[in-house]
């Protein structure tokens, strides 16, 4: 398997350190807010990357942290605090604001068939484990005092900007005029390890420490759970490309000057979601959610099945149209498993299983190729095989692909309400709800002549509609 890795810009062979293992860390959710689809397109990409390797015989533990507290509204360690902003919106305390939005990012998880990792540790769990790490670093010269909070020196390092060729220099261009510099820090890349009360004094979480009361920076967590759950080497890291700098490369300082060795071999950064006015995020209010996706009459696995027919590193475009066409082909995809009849004195063709591998392996093992695995599930059902066959090649490409297709095909084939009699109908079926959401779209962008012209093709076919409160019925004429 062949891995693009952000540290050598190049996609690189897989190797875990361990024979047969791997060690796996991922940047979780700060809890302030629901996560956007922009976020949890990240998460499903990690998702089939764990479910993939597990597939081709690894032990995986995979670790995830949750921020809730420490993360400010800039990742340059200025603004306010994310946790605390999200508590004032709310009128809540932090802890409550952390518990709902943890609770419904897993929610939101379960219902996209992400995996909840092996470890999920809030940073609020791993207080001693911020200290005895800043603690180390300071000892080693790594960290100095400032302004009453702890800074990490980047001038110790040989090299800081380790995914890319910044300068300092380079780090005015970004700046926005509006954000303050701390005067504090002795070059413009150190970061803050330890904030005290003298950097925010309303902050509702606070703790003590040889460095004074007050509270870790953003960065230190994700360097300190990860050994605290995997030890001082990792194989994989993985997070959002926006995550790669400050927030990683402020990892891989921290995390090489307290071990005093390399930490981890390859980083795995997935790409934005984009709409048509660019990067997707909270604070630009294009705020798009897995509930807001189930309102308008979509399965998250429609979205899953979105995300997996482009590739991680390319940035996705999300528009309301794509994503009625990724329901168009994941219900098509659906309708053809379940026409799919396995024959219990049907014998598995070791053959076609062997071919069958192939294809999705030589997909995914060429950097994560999921359009490609996709595309493999096309041509399992075009073997010259028995279909008891192509069944157990889609459900296990789906353990990785995670799309439900086997029960998905169950219940359409079931099905014998709405006109649907046999799963000989199952297609056709299929098909009248895709044209049956298209008017509903039509209709809801005021296109009334789009919506009778598709009322008049289905009638053509000898299809009527009825509409009621409910919503839209039809009958088969048959």
């Amino acid at each position: 398997m062949r891995l693009y890795n952000s540290l050598t810009r190049e996609k690189d062979l897989f190797v875990p350190r361990e024979e047969g293992k791997v060690s796996m860390y991922t940047c979780g959710p700060t809890v302030y807010h629901f996560a956007h689809i922009g976020n949890l397109r990240s998460y499903i990409m990690e998702d089939i990357l764990e479910k993939y390797l597990r597939y081709v015989g690894y032990d995986v533990t995979r670790v995830m942290n949750i921020t809730d507290v420490g993360h400010l509204t800039s990742d340059a360690d200025t603004g306010e605090d994310k946790m605390l902003k999200g508590a004032k919106r709310e009128h809540k305390t932090v802890m409550e604001i952390a518990k709902f939005y943890t609770d419904a990012f897993f929610s939101d998880c379960k219902k996209l068939n992400i995996k909840t990792p092996d470890v999920v540790e809030p940073a609020t769990a791993c207080i001693p484990e911020f200290i005895e790490m800043i603690e180390a670093l300071l000892e080693k010269g790594y960290a100095y005092e400032a302004g009453g909070n702890i800074y990490f020196d980047t001038s110790k390092l040989e090299k800081y900007y380790v995914f890319n060729d910044f300068t300092e220099e380079d780090l005015d261009v970004g700046v926005r005029d509006t954000v303050e510099a701390d005067t504090n820090k002795r070059n413009k890349a150190d970061f803050v390890l330890w904030f005290t009360k003298s950097k925010f004094d309303d902050q509702e979480l606070k703790w003590d420490s040889p460095f004074g009361v007050g509270y870790p920076g953003w960065h230190i967590e994700c360097s300190c759970i990860a050994r605290k759950h995997l030890g001082e080497y990792l194989d994989i890291h993985c997070g959002g490309i926006d995550n790669a700098f400050p927030h990683h490369t402020n990892e891989i300082a921290q995390s090489e000057a307290a071990f005093g060795h390399e930490w981890c071999n390859y980083w795995f950064h997935v790409h934005h979601l984009n709409t048509a006015g660019g990067k997707m995020s909270k604070s630009k209010g294009e705020f798009l959610t897995v509930s807001l996706l189930e309102e308008r009459g979509y399965d998250p696995l429609v979205y899953r099945m979105f995300c997996l027919g482009s590739h991680y590193r390319k940035n996705l475009v999300f528009s309301w149209e794509n994503l009625e066409n990724a329901k168009i082909a994941y219900n098509k995809l659906v309708a053809k498993i379940a026409s799919l009849k396995a024959n219990d004195n049907d014998e598995i063709s070791e053959q076609a299983l062997s071919a069958g591998r192939e294809i999705f392996k030589n997909a995914l093992d060429n950097d994560l190729n999921t359009s490609l695995a996709v595309t493999a599930l096309y041509d399992v059902l075009k073997l010259k095989t028995n279909d008891k066959t192509k069944l157990q090649l889609i459900a296990e490409f789906d353990t990785v692909l995670g799309l439900d297709l086997i029960s998905h095909a169950n219940e359409l084939s079931a099905a014998e309400d709405n006109g649907a009699e046999s799963a000989e109908d199952s297609e056709l079926v299929a098909y009248i709800k895709e044209r049956i959401e298209a008017r509903a779209s039509a209709k809801r962008a005021k296109n009334f002549a789009e919506a009778d012209a598709i009322r008049a093709e289905l009638l053509e076919k000898g299809i009527t509609l009825v509409d009621k409160r409910e919503g839209t019925e039809f009958i088969i004429n048959k």
